[in-house]
């Protein structure tokens, strides 16, 4: 099982609690802000404010939240200004860790990012110490029983798909940036659901971890996702099947 697979069920079963608590739509409205301030407030001309405004109704935000968020993002409301920042570093075995933070205190954020690091056996590293491992792509996780193979195949290279392949019991489709908007709504039109759908940053390769170095690398990724200032956390790890079943992903 691949660490997006596995992650991806892990952020699911966070994402109710999350949202109770506050912290999801607290997440959810900076990437807005921020996506607005950089390419204007409209959707249908800023791609990246579309995908956060996708994420953000996902996440059940109301409609009054998401625009207040826009508008503080265009300074038609007065808001925080928040920089956006790539931490990158190394779990134990290795494991390679970006953690996309939006911080209106970089220093604050390096500092506790750095502590959680320690705290669970992994090293906070310098800039692109880790990102060379990674490219910025589309990413869907499909459950097999969804769709075959085939007709999953044919649709997704034919709405600009780089590839299609089987984890395990998962289908994981992976495109460009571009062509990101173009497979999410060929899939909705066909009434393919997905576990999980979003502009990635996916690994070349991946490190095989046994159980304990898995539960550690978990406890990591959940304190990394947990913090106010995260937005997304990738890494290179990956879960072998029936590891994964006895941590019950």
């Amino acid at each position: 099982m691949s660490g997006h697979s596995h992650w991806a069920g892990i952020k699911h079963k966070k994402a109710a609690i999350d949202a109770k608590r506050g912290k999801l739509w607290s997440k959810l409205a900076r990437n807005i802000i921020v996506a607005a301030k950089a390419g204007g407030g409209d959707p249908a001309a800023n791609l990246s404010l579309r995908y956060a405004i996708d994420k953000a109704k996902e996440g059940n935000m109301p409609k009054d939240t998401i625009e207040k968020a826009i508008k503080k993002g265009t300074g038609e409301l007065d808001g925080v200004n928040y920089e956006e920042i790539v931490y990158e570093g190394y779990g134990i075995n290795g494991v390679a860790i970006m953690c996309q933070v939006l911080t209106d205190n970089r220093n604050r954020t390096a500092s506790e990012l750095r502590k959680i690091f320690d705290s669970r056996g992994g090293t906070l590293g310098a800039s692109n110490c880790v990102a060379w491992m990674f490219s910025k792509k589309g990413y869907f996780s499909i459950k097999e029983e969804a769709a075959s193979e085939e007709s999953l195949m044919e649709l997704a290279l034919e709405a600009g798909a780089d590839d299609v392949k089987r984890v395990d019991d998962t289908f994981e489709i992976t495109c460009s940036v571009e062509s990101f908007q173009p497979v999410k709504e060929a899939l909705a039109a066909r009434n393919i659901p997905t576990e999980l759908a979003e502009i990635s940053q996916v690994p070349s390769t991946s490190i095989t971890l046994n159980e304990e170095c898995a539960r550690k690398i978990l406890a990591l990724m959940e304190e990394l996702e947990d913090h106010e200032d995260v937005q997304n956390v990738y890494a290179n790890f990956d879960i072998p099947a029936e590891i994964a079943a006895k941590l019950g992903g």
